[in-house]
């Protein structure tokens, strides 16, 4: 009898099993479906860059940004939306840059150049000296100053082409972007010049973020990034020629920070609601595009998830928040703000999950977590499976939540087939007209089945 009572238990143990299987799949399958049909992610994204446009922190436009996502988020049914204040950096781009290449006096040849985020100005003349190459920063140290005195400092150092991550290559070149010109400084250098990071060889400068460090400001010198075209130009010609000399101009100024906000939406768990499973991207952008894919794209799949996560046949089990963040691009404090109040408060995160890395085809996440926690998530795998997302991998997440590690059990970044990412990345070659509609809602979907699957089996 008992024997009996065992095996009825263990069929339907197995029967109830299947339904639940059957259940999340037709869950997940529904999320995809409503994302390529119903979707709205693109027409946001529509007006965000094309009626908004670049966001660059403290400008008009952040403020028009964080203005417009408020009012969106306060359209779906969430439980609460609000502001987060934040002071951010206000540096300001002035009127376009110039420079060219003189090869002998009176014959010159114009070349594209952008002022790094953070740089000073030149003085209204502009400057103009000769040219000194080098690949590796601590190449300069070798030169010594009486090579580099009086001189423009030229870093050529390409992102590795061998790597098939696009954004490991982009790590091993950004140093002489971010600490260029404060090593460079060192040494009495008049200005450096920057290889803009970009695979591609064409005429678009790339901006991004630099640093003085602790450089006093009598002393600090300004950063420009050349177009990979005119990187190899200039290189060529200093190799015929290395008496040549190169012009720079800008006006690029730092104001004192400025008040601005992080934008935070939630839908309240029903039944753990102080267990928080977060969903963001940062709002800010720079100002040569109109962040489309960094990270206008992360934004709209950010609010696409909650938009899911609102219907009342996904009401989550967890409070489900989105946070979309200030200030990525020139400094984290929008995400070091909420770092800091999620620990003060002591609020407990499940999974934070990013998206920066462009409106492509999604192939996974990275993940930065426990074994075990790894090994949960690694047991939904199937249910990505019919929809290509196969790249599960237990390294890295984001930048804004990455500040969360001591309180979130995951952190995690969308995997997306970056290969073109850096052709768009911070330069005016990041607008709306380079985003694909079903790559970007392939993307919000893949995000909210993450967040589903960790809101309905958990993470133990």
């Amino acid at each position: 009898m008992m024997k009996k009572i065992y095996l009825i238990f263990f069929f339907c143990s197995i029967s109830l099993n299947a339904q639940k299987e059957e259940t999340v799949k037709s869950k997940i399958n529904d999320i995809y479906r409503q994302a390529l049909t119903q979707g709205k992610s693109y027409d946001w994204l529509n007006h965000l860059t094309n009626q908004i446009g670049g966001r660059l922190s403290g400008s008009l436009n952040a403020e028009r940004a964080i203005k417009w996502a408020k009012e969106e988020l306060d359209a779906l049914p969430l439980d609460s939306v609000w502001l987060q204040t934040v002071m951010v950096p206000k540096w300001v781009r002035g009127t376009f840059e110039y420079a060219n290449i003189e090869s002998s006096p009176g014959n010159t040849i114009n070349v594209n150049i952008c002022a790094l985020g953070g740089s000073i100005s030149t003085p209204s003349i502009g400057i103009r000296a000769n040219v000194i190459e080098v690949n590796q920063i601590d190449e300069l140290a070798k030169l010594g100053k009486e090579k580099i005195k009086g001189k423009i400092v030229f870093f050529n150092r390409p992102m590795q082409g061998d790597l098939i991550n696009t954004f490991k290559a982009y790590g091993g070149a950004v140093d002489q972007r971010y600490n260029g010109a404060a090593e460079a400084a060192k040494y009495g250098a008049l200005a450096v010049i920057v290889r803009s990071l970009n695979f591609r060889l064409d005429d678009y400068p790339h901006t991004g973020v630099m640093s003085y460090g602790d450089l006093p400001i009598n002393k600090r010198i300004p950063a420009a990034a050349i177009s990979t075209n005119d990187a190899e130009l200039l290189s060529s010609m200093i190799a015929l020629n290395p008496k040549l000399r190169f012009f720079i101009k800008q006006n690029c100024k730092n104001y004192p920070e400025v008040k601005s906000y992080n934008v935070i939406g939630q839908i309240n768990g029903e039944v753990s609601p102080e267990k928080i499973i977060l969903v963001g991207a940062h709002l800010d952008s720079w100002d040569l595009g109109d962040g489309a894919h960094d990270d206008g794209a992360g934004v709209v799949q950010s609010m696409e998830v909650m938009r899911f996560m609102s219907k009342k046949e996904f009401r989550p089990k967890n409070t489900i928040r989105v946070v979309l963040f200030a200030n990525e691009e020139n400094g984290l404090k929008g995400a070091k703000a909420y770092s800091k109040n999620v620990k003060n408060s002591k609020e407990q995160h499940l999974l934070a999950l990013e998206s920066d890395t462009g409106g492509f085809s999604p192939r996974g996440f990275n993940f930065d977590t426990k074994e075990k926690y790894l090994k949960r998530i690694l047991s939904w795998k199937p249910y990505f499976d019919p929809y290509y997302i196969h790249l599960f991998e237990g390294s890295g997440s984001g930048a804004d939540v990455n500040l969360l590690k001591e309180n979130a059990l995951v952190l995690a970044g969308l995997k997306t087939d970056a290969q073109r990412y850096f052709i768009h990345h911070h330069s005016e070659m990041d607008t709306f007209d380079q985003i694909n509609k079903r790559e970007l809602e392939m993307g919000a979907a893949t995000m909210a089945a993450l967040v589903y699957l960790t809101d309905q089996l958990g993470l133990e």
